[in-house]
């Protein structure tokens, strides 16, 4: 460690005498097991369920200069035996997670360039989507102002598969560009509320081949209160705009309510619905809700079945929910049932109109804090889904879809200087 930080501190040279600086260097050490028997979708018959372990890797670095701040973020992902022990090669090597550099010009104005997270509110419309090894990053540039009570952010980005010299159909699968602003208040110590307005364009080719973007708007507020007993919110949002010359007009809301009943357990519930279209709807309009960047895993149940990759130009949600917490010491116990519920009409190919009830699942999670920098969480879920959930994902109902998982999280910060 001596070694490392002389290392260091040669490499900034002169500078240090001169400036205040501050530099940090954190590693991440995250595997994760798997058991995969009916997640995200129902199990078919004759299939058998799956295990595996997966593994996040992050070396971070942030740095500070008066009023500057960069931050660099190293991570690799991996599935434990995806190449044999003396390859030469890793298979997804080493990627970028976070590239970015902020000047602050006064105490409310800053300016943030490259790639960095996206993340606002409760993370339903742009989050970190940390639970998925990867997480998620854009190239962006982000402008920021901010008082006491008050922040608002407005952003954009333009992408392009490489440094082109005549137009070439952007073959990545993201936005072409987006522009956003997002507004948040602060009116009392409980009280807060913000507004999101989100614009994506995404490229595609039309019939004669000509390369055009489509705009599609997502826009809507977010409410919070909370104070020593209460944790409540609600939001709403709609989307509307064009998509690959489709029409778009959708929309999604929910309401939270939580009591924290002791200092130890907390109990809530909620709803969430989020537009669909009906199996028999020949319109053309795109009325299923997508809630595009935002972090899924932490919504409509753990095991993943809606808006993970998948649902979307659905039927639709609705999730009726129930949230229990218990903490004790360095533990932390969580139970939460969901019920879900179609929120556009399922009607079979031969006109017969089936039940709106998908399925009830039933999440229960722990967490341990082990030790200083040493977290342990894991779980279980069970889906017992209907018929219905059955004809809209296929599989089999009648078989038992499970899921269970344990994580163990290692977050030492091995490096830090300050002068």
């Amino acid at each position: 460690m001596k070694q490392i930080k002389t290392i260091i501190l040669l490499l900034l040279g002169s500078t240090a005498l001169l400036q205040a600086q501050e530099l940090d260097v954190n590693l991440q050490i995250r595997p994760r097991f798997e058991y995969r028997n009916g997640y995200k979708t129902l199990l078919a018959e004759g299939q058998k369920g799956t295990s595996q372990i997966s593994q996040r890797s992050r070396l971070g670095i942030n740095f500070k200069q008066d009023d500057l701040i960069v931050k660099l973020t190293f991570q690799n992902t991996r599935t434990w035996g995806d190449v044999p022990p003396a390859t030469v090669a890793d298979k997804n090597g080493v990627a970028v997670f976070e590239a970015w550099a902020q000047y602050n010009f006064t105490q409310k104005w800053s300016a943030r360039m490259g790639r960095q997270v996206l993340s606002y509110d409760n993370q339903r419309i742009l989050g970190e989507m940390d639970w998925a090894q990867q997480g998620q990053s854009h190239d962006a540039l982000t402008v920021t102002y901010q008082t006491e009570k008050q922040k608002l952010d407005f952003g954009g980005a333009y992408n392009s598969t490489a440094e082109n010299t005549f137009q070439t159909p952007y073959t990545v699968s993201n936005y072409k560009a987006m522009q956003y602003a997002w507004y948040h208040n602060q009116f009392s110590d409980a009280l807060c509320l913000s507004f999101l307005a989100l614009n994506t364009g995404y490229e595609y080719a039309n019939a004669d081949a000509k390369l055009l973007v489509d705009y599609k708007q997502t826009f809507g507020s977010y409410l919070t209160f909370k104070n020593s007993k209460i944790d409540s919110n609600l939001w709403f949002y709609g989307q509307t705009g064009k998509s690959t010359d489709l029409e778009v007009s959708a929309w999604n809301a929910a309401a939270n309510f939580n009591y924290n009943v002791t200092d130890a357990f907390k109990a809530g519930l909620g709803y969430e619905f989020l537009s669909g279209k009906a199996t028999n709807d020949g319109s053309t309009v795109i009325k299923s809700f997508n809630p595009i960047f935002g972090t899924n895993h932490g919504f409509n149940g753990f095991m993943d079945y809606f808006y993970v990759g998948n649902h979307l130009n659905s039927v639709g949600l609705q999730d009726a929910f129930i949230k229990l917490n218990y903490n004790v010491n360095k533990w932390q116990f969580g139970l939460s049932p969901h019920v879900f519920l179609a929120a556009a009409d399922v009607v079979t190919p031969l006109n017969e109109k089936m039940d709106s009830y998908l399925g009830t699942e039933i999440d229960a999670s722990f967490g341990y804090n082990f030790k200083k920098d040493i977290t342990v969480t894991g779980g279980y879920s069970q889906m017992f889904g209907s018929k219905t959930m059955e004809f809209i994902k296929n599989g089999d109902a009648n078989h038992t879809n499970n899921w269970a998982w344990l994580m163990v999280s290692v977050n030492p910060r091995i490096f830090s200087w300050k002068k």
